[in-house]
């Protein structure tokens, strides 16, 4: 009890030292009542270590609890306001890209006195990121709903997440691990992008994420030989590699059986289906009224969610097929009690017409081509 007391005096102090004179007491907001309870009711307390892992195609980020058996399990999942850019993980400075990886964030990361409500940074670029020359700095998770390579999920939500880290730096814990994902790491998402540029990171990518399913610990990670490496108990790596091998022949039998590769292409980035229907005016576009730009601040580039992402099917050498894309549209469910399901939070639509979007930092239009033309472009297509 009095280290605990120590630990949380001396993370008070040093928040408090970081704002200066203008202080603010939102850092310090309590977790609400309802999070509390739900940790009771699955045998967690404030306490216990915290875990992140976030998924960028289904817009979530979800929070894990270590409870007294040494093993993890899923306190709650929140829906992302906003990411930026495609799929794929982030390589230079400028390029929008939100990081995909392995990340970890210490207490000196936490950031309560942040221009958006407040933050957290993931530490990239990490090892791997470095050694694969990798630039940028300063990627967040953070409140508003506005985004250019970072995580946005609100200041309602960040400020429980942060209370949630808060208290487990209190009590001891002394960093948590981000996982950050383009997709769930099922065999039909690889099998659907098999053919991305980006399938052996994300395969390597799912090797960690299948020792945590596998385990409910965290994978013990280095980078070797330019890859994540990760180490664990001995019958669990058993257990991946069987998973893995399971996996790939799961994926060899969708491929056979008529599942077409594609590649989405976002306008930029992505966000929530529950935050569209927030946003969306009687007849489905993304008028803006003034009580969901209240709650959720200045979104950025909206209109490129003015429909889901493009769904390009691409023929065996990986180029697009001439006349197969079609539009993804987010699904009409929202969140229940705070919480988001698990699945795909995506299907294909129609896209949807637009009215004058809440103004926002300009797109980048580039040389005046569509996404698809400019897609197609990288393929000499």
């Amino acid at each position: 009890m009095i280290k605990r007391i120590a630990l949380a005096a001396g993370l008070v102090l040093a928040l408090a030292a970081c704002q200066g004179e203008n202080r603010s007491t939102r850092h310090l907001a309590p977790i609400p009542p309802a999070t509390m309870a739900l940790m009771a009711s699955k045998g967690m307390s404030q306490n216990d270590p915290i875990l992140m892992r976030a998924y960028k195609k289904e817009s979530e980020i979800e929070v894990w609890k270590r409870r007294s058996d040494g093993r993890y399990a899923l306190l709650k999942t929140y829906p992302m306001c906003r990411w930026s850019g495609q799929l794929g993980p982030k390589t230079r400075e400028g390029d929008r890209q939100a990081p995909e990886g392995f990340y970890t964030v210490t207490p000196a990361q936490m950031n309560p006195n942040s221009s958006f409500h407040l933050s957290f940074d993931l530490g990239y670029p990490n090892a791997y990121d470095r050694a694969h020359g990798r630039t940028g700095a300063h990627l967040m998770v953070h409140g508003s709903c506005s985004s250019s390579g970072c995580f946005a999920m609100t200041d309602e939500a960040i400020s429980e997440v942060y209370a949630l880290a808060r208290e487990s730096f209190a009590s001891g814990q002394r960093s948590f691990q981000f996982q950050s994902y383009p997709f769930r790491m099922t065999a039909e998402n690889l099998a659907r992008h098999r053919l991305d540029p980006n399938i052996a990171f994300w395969r390597n990518l799912k090797e960690g994420s299948d020792y945590f399913e596998l385990a409910k610990q965290e994978p013990q990670i280095s980078v070797a030989s330019g890859q994540y490496a990760f180490s664990g108990d001995a019958s669990v790596m058993a257990a991946v590699a069987q998973k893995r091998q399971s996996d790939d022949r799961q994926v060899t039998n969708l491929a056979a059986n008529g599942v077409q590769p594609i590649r989405l292409v976002y306008g930029d980035g992505g966000q929530h289906q529950s935050f569209r229907q927030a946003r969306a005016g009687e007849d489905g576009s993304l008028a803006v009224d003034a009580s969901a730009r209240n709650r959720l601040g200045d979104v950025s580039r909206p209109e490129a969610l003015a429909a889901g992402p493009q769904e390009i099917v691409l023929g065996a050498n990986g180029k697009p097929r001439q006349g197969a894309s079609s539009t993804l549209a987010y699904t009409s469910q929202g969140p229940r009690n705070g919480q988001v399901a698990a699945g795909e939070s995506i299907r294909r639509a129609a896209p949807t017409a637009t009215t004058a979007p809440v103004p926002a930092q300009p797109a980048d239009r580039g040389d005046g081509r569509s996404v698809l033309e400019r897609f197609r472009g990288l393929f000499g297509g």
